[in-house]
């Protein structure tokens, strides 16, 4: 059996599954029943990681086992599969974000603030940076980011990336708004996203920002973080930020912004 990488790739991601589970679970639909020997055989998978890597797809739901001897193995349907690994996800969040819930008020949150305030009194403001991979954690950082500000925000972005912050950091920049934050947001506005500027306006002053293509957001004039490749040309997972707590640099930064966002017109 040939299976192109391209297409086990593709597998890994959607199904979330490591190469050997790919390559065992597509070598049993193509049989549809077999033993762990001849899945070892057909999938180029060793044998002595065969059978854990068969109870590992039975657990996720995508196979399931057959009584007798020899054992076998079957492969359920592909619609099948994809209801139950969407059914374990939902199951698997709902318990997780109960565990996570469940820790407010708890003496184990609260141990974990107090090493991280005792150890924040050891750590010059300047210290307070690093460099962050995958979109989702960029995301997932200016979201705290966001959350924590007490002054001003301000983001500058491409076009997609207005439509993308809409998404994930709308919540977050509603709240901020009502604490009587001022919110600014600068990006190219164009048919594809002039609805989502206008959304965005509920929250912020928004304005088309035509001759520069940056990313950055400065929050309280403290902290920057700016990315440093264009999100046109690189795939989400290897996107990269940086995130710097820095007065100096950031009022530098928003003193050169100041200028920029006199020129550019707002969004109507």
């Amino acid at each position: 059996m040939i299976v192109k990488d391209e297409f086990l790739g593709r597998l890994r991601k959607i199904f979330d599954l490591n190469l050997y589970e790919v390559k065992v679970w597509t070598a049993l639909l193509s049989r549809g029943t077999s033993t762990a020997g001849e899945l070892s055989n057909i999938s180029d998978v060793p044998r002595s990681r065969t059978y854990d890597i068969l109870e590992s797809l039975e657990k996720k739901g995508f196979i399931v086992m057959k009584l007798g001897k020899p054992i076998k193995f079957v492969a359920l349907k592909p619609e099948e599969v994809v209801e139950r690994v969407k059914k374990n996800l939902v199951r698997y969040t709902q318990e997780r974000t109960k565990r996570l819930e469940s820790l407010k008020g708890d003496e184990v949150l609260e141990e974990l603030n107090s090493l991280f305030t005792k150890g924040v009194k050891f750590v010059e403001p300047t210290d307070l940076s690093g460099s962050l991979k995958g979109r989702q954690n960029l995301y997932n950082h200016l979201d705290m980011m966001i959350r924590d500000a007490e002054k001003t925000i301000t983001l500058v972005t491409t076009s997609e990336g207005l439509n993308r912050k809409l998404e994930a950091l709308m919540p977050s920049l509603e709240k901020c708004r009502k604490r009587g934050i001022k919110i600014r947001i600068a990006a190219p506005i164009n048919q594809n996203n002039l609805k989502v500027a206008r959304d965005l306006k509920k929250v912020a002053e928004v304005k088309d920002l035509q001759n520069i293509k940056a990313r950055f957001a400065i929050i309280d004039s403290n902290q920057v973080m700016f990315m440093l490749l264009d999100d046109e040309k690189f795939h989400p997972n290897y996107d990269i930020g940086v995130w710097i707590n820095t007065e100096f640099f950031a009022q530098a930064l928003e003193q050169m912004f100041e200028l920029a966002w006199r020129e550019m017109k707002s969004v109507k």
